[in-house]
């Protein structure tokens, strides 16, 4: 037991799993708190003095991790409990009291068919070249989808994949492909540092966990321009947005450049959020999906990006869809409620006229 209390860390993880919940956070002058099918609990303990923080939290750390947050007052970590789960750690300081995020990640990794993910991910997942960003906001499944394509290629194909990751997640174990898994801050400095050695290699897929800076940006479509397939994520929220995300990212006189290489390397987009489930059990992913044709490739290279989701919208027999015509499908499944998908449509009215039409 952890500075007086009558429960471990492990003990609430434990908790966390059996009510299916997805994080736990940890801090003074509040009880643990979980989040639970998208939603916030806190449990029925009393309040946490800043030593039992800090006592849970040191319980799951190495001395040298300790150090490491001592002096930088930031940690990702990942923590496993064999045979049960894996978890994402983020340790922060907030008002000079110590902090703790903690994300469960399962302990196998699910397939797109068991995730109830587009059947055109599996399409995705075996092209020989190229770009895919996964996108969305926090928190919202990027993560699990990236690891379900990467199990997808895992499977059927004889490739090396390379995964370079902050922290490393899902583990994933060789079956057809050879996979490879880097962690930023053990295995590797930084995505950028992974990425500019990576090609010594010898990857065919490479996992890029974040673009979070413009030089991994850059090296990351240098490599798809290069022959290989990179997968990546971007906390954006639909495709359009995604590209000019891409793009605003780089310097004016760099923009030009950029779009020309993004127009010949992007392959597909895959925006997603969680809603929650009309009968209360659980969320449901909403997607939003861009495959490239040369259209799209068109108006990328034209910085027409607003034109782009016509163009989603009616290429269906591609694999595209827009994120209101996705919800307007959960809606008339009855899995998501009216209100709740109305909410959330890019286009309130445009969700509305395609709700009446189907």
């Amino acid at each position: 037991m952890s500075a007086g209390l009558a429960y471990t860390l492990e003990d609430l993880l434990y908790e966390l799993g059996q009510r299916q919940g997805s994080d736990l956070h940890l801090k003074a002058g509040q009880p643990p708190i979980m989040r639970i099918h998208g939603r916030l609990y806190r449990t029925e303990r009393p309040p946490l003095e800043d030593e039992q923080v800090r006592a849970l939290a040191w319980s799951i750390l190495s001395e040298e991790q300790q150090q490491r947050f001592a002096e930088q007052l930031e940690l990702d970590a990942a923590y496993t409990m064999e045979g049960f789960a894996r978890f994402r750690v983020n340790l922060y300081q907030q008002m000079d009291h110590l902090g703790l995020a903690m994300r469960l990640i399962p302990w196998n990794v699910s397939t797109i068919d068991e995730l109830g993910l587009p059947q055109v991910l599996k399409d995705v997942a075996l092209l020989p070249r190229g770009l895919v960003l996964v996108t969305g906001p926090s928190g919202c499944g990027k993560t699990t989808t990236l690891a379900a394509i990467a199990d997808h290629i895992n499977g059927l194909v004889p490739r090396h994949i390379m995964t370079i990751e902050d922290p490393i997640e899902y583990v994933h174990q060789d079956k057809v492909a050879s996979i490879s898994q880097r962690q930023v801050g053990g295995d590797t400095r930084s995505f950028a540092e992974a990425l500019r050695h990576v090609m010594r290699q010898n990857p065919d897929i490479i996992i890029v966990g974040e673009m979070r800076d413009l030089e991994t940006m850059a090296l990351a479509v240098t490599a798809a321009e290069t022959g290989h397939l990179v997968f990546s994520t971007a906390h954006t929220t639909d495709v359009a947005q995604t590209i000019d995300r891409v793009v605003d990212a780089f310097p004016s006189q760099q923009q030009e450049q950029i779009r020309l290489q993004v127009a010949l390397t992007l392959e597909a987009v895959v925006c997603q959020s969680l809603l929650p489930r009309a009968d209360g059990q659980g969320r449901v992913a909403a997607f939003e999906i861009l495959i490239v044709n040369s259209a799209i490739r068109a108006l990328i290279r034209e910085g027409k990006t607003h034109q782009i989701p016509s163009i989603v919208q009616s290429g269906a027999q591609e694999g595209m869809i827009t994120f209101d015509q996705y919800l307007v499908s959960l809606y008339k499944q009855g899995l998501v409620t009216y209100e709740e998908a109305l909410s959330r449509a890019n286009s309130p009215r445009d969700f509305e006229q395609l709700a009446r039409a189907a």
